[in-house]
C-alpha cells in the first residue's frame, strides 16, 4: 500500500500542475479557482488540497515548472562542446525566446507571470539565480581556455545577466518591444567584447 500511495502522490500533484496550467492559459490566473482545477479533475477541492495548501501553492508550482524548463534548455546548450562565446550566444538567444513564447506572447501567462513578482518573488529569485550560474559555468569555461578575460566569474556572470535584463524579464520584454534600444544580437555582442581578452572581441573571426 506505501508503494502505491508513493507512486501515486507525485502523479497526482503533476496532474493537478497540468490542468492548472492549461485553466491558467485559457480563463487566466485570477479567474481560476481551486474549485474549477478540482471540476477538471474530477476531485473535490479537498482533495486537490491535500496536495496543494492554498491556490497560490499550486500558482508556485506551475511557475517553477514553466521556469525548470527554461533552466533545462540553457543548462543544455552550456555542456555543448563548443566555444564559450557561442554558447553564451545561444543560450541567452534561447533564454529570450522562451520567456517571450512562454509570457508575453500569453497574455494569460503574463498575467501570472506579474503576481508572481508580487507574491512569490522567491521563485522568481530562485529562477533568476539558476540562469545566472548556468551562464557563469560558460564564462568560467571561456576564462579556464583563455578564450575570455575574467577575473571574477560570478561578478561577470551578474553582470551579464543584467546587461541583459531587457531580453530576459518577461515585463521588461513586454514593455520595450516597440521601444527604441540595441536588438538582441547587439547587446550579445556588447557582452561578449566585455569578456574578450583585451585587443580580441570574443566570438568574432580574426
Amino acid at each position: 500500500m506505501t508503494l502505491i500511495s508513493e507512486h501515486i502522490e507525485p502523479d497526482t500533484r503533476e496532474r493537478i500542475l497540468v490542468v492548472a496550467e492549461r485553466l491558467f492559459r485559457e480563463i487566466g490566473y485570477q479567474k481560476t479557482t481551486v474549485a474549477d482545477i478540482a471540476k477538471v479533475l474530477r476531485m473535490s477541492p479537498a482533495n486537490v488540497y491535500r496536495f496543494f495548501d492554498s491556490k497560490k501553492a499550486i500558482h508556485e508550482g506551475v511557475a517553477r515548472t514553466l521556469m525548470g524548463g527554461v533552466e533545462d534548455a540553457a543548462q543544455a546548450i552550456a555542456t555543448k562542446h563548443e566555444t564559450a562565446a557561442s554558447r553564451l550566444r545561444e543560450l541567452i538567444t534561447a533564454v529570450q525566446r522562451m520567456n517571450s513564447e512562454r509570457y508575453v506572447g500569453d497574455s494569460k501567462l503574463h498575467e501570472m507571470v506579474e503576481i508572481a513578482m508580487e507574491e512569490s518573488w522567491e521563485v522568481c529569485g530562485a529562477h533568476m539565480e539558476r540562469i545566472t550560474e548556468t551562464v557563469a559555468t560558460v564564462i568560467a569555461d571561456g576564462a579556464a581556455s583563455g578564450e575570455f578575460e575574467v577575473a571574477d566569474v560570478p561578478l561577470a556572470a551578474m553582470c551579464a545577466c543584467t546587461a541583459m535584463m531587457r531580453f530576459f524579464h518577461p515585463q521588461m520584454i513586454a514593455q520595450c518591444a516597440t521601444k527604441p534600444g540595441p536588438s538582441l544580437d547587439q547587446m550579445i555582442d556588447f557582452v561578449l567584447a566585455g569578456l574578450a581578452p583585451r585587443g580580441k572581441t570574443a566570438g568574432k573571426e580574426s
